[in-house]
């Protein structure tokens, strides 16, 4: 009896997606084991990750994909900004930042469309 085609896909995608993805970060965890959060090369990482952070937003603000790109670019910064107010007024919650920005994105595009 063979297996259905939905469970070959599942499968496939644990075998070929996130399989291979595991081992590296295992490694990784395993090879950082010891060092220093605070050193330099930790640092300079953090402040590249977030710079390449806040580049692809605001590409995707300035410049937004497919249905975003109906909402109008005042919305979408007013949207950052209220994410960005809530980030720091509920103690640097990325979360509340997140949550604020998109309630705010969303209620604007309701909105504008009217």
């Amino acid at each position: 009896m063979s297996a259905s085609p939905e469970l070959t896909a599942y499968a496939l995608l644990l075998i070929v997606g996130f399989l291979p993805n595991e081992v590296w970060r295992v490694l990784g965890l395993v090879a950082v084991r010891g060092l220093n959060e605070e050193s330099e090369i930790f640092l300079w990482a953090r402040a590249v990750a977030t710079a390449v952070l806040a580049a692809v937003i605001a590409k995707i603000v300035l410049f937004p994909p497919g249905t975003l790109a109906a909402v109008p670019l005042a919305i979408r910064l007013g949207a950052i900004a209220c994410g960005l107010m809530a980030f720091l007024l509920v103690r640097r919650s990325v979360f509340a930042g997140v949550l604020a920005a998109e309630a705010t994105l969303l209620l604007g595009a309701s909105i504008w469309q009217g």
